[in-house]
């Protein structure tokens, strides 16, 4: 931990112009916290044009990202309580693409990883719990065959 403190400190980057929120580690350069910065949580690229999908294909009456379920489900059917949830593989730590940890702050990545698995599991088992069917898709999935992925969610959805 001491030597953790050392490096960082003699780092040559401006730490005061970087934007962080506190749970995060200090990064190791302007272009990492520029490159971090832009990642979003909801809406991006991957889960949009999925949605678009699968609405041209008839799927109507869903809420995205319903904030008021267990695990903020990226797309909600109340009625038919099933539940759509689309985990990027890093940050869901996905067994399949085996994505490498970066080099700096590996402990923090492993933790963050890890803490992000067991909270998917709890969340799954609170909705199970509310009555819901959960159908999780993989972003490899989605990149490697997105009409395949849109096949099984409806499929999913009418069973």
């Amino acid at each position: 931990m001491i030597c953790l403190r050392i490096q960082l400190k003699s780092l040559p980057i401006n730490q005061d112009r970087m934007k962080r929120d506190k749970r995060s580690p200090i990064p190791q350069s302007a272009t990492v916290s520029k490159r971090m910065g832009l990642i979003k949580g909801t809406g991006n690229k991957l889960e949009t044009s999925f949605r678009k999908l699968l609405y041209k294909k008839g799927a109507r009456g869903y809420k995205v990202n319903f904030a008021s379920l267990p695990g903020k489900p990226d797309i909600a059917f109340l009625k038919k309580k099933k539940v759509v949830f689309i985990h990027g593989c890093f940050w869901h730590g996905c067994e399949v693409c085996g994505r490498r940890i970066p080099k700096y702050n590996t402990g923090f990545w492993h933790a963050k990883i890890y803490k992000t698995i067991e909270r998917d599991q709890k969340n799954l088992v609170e909705l199970q719990k509310l009555g819901f069917q959960v159908l999780e898709i993989w972003e490899h999935e989605i990149k490697n065959d997105l009409n395949s992925m849109i096949i099984k969610t409806m499929g999913f959805l009418k069973v």
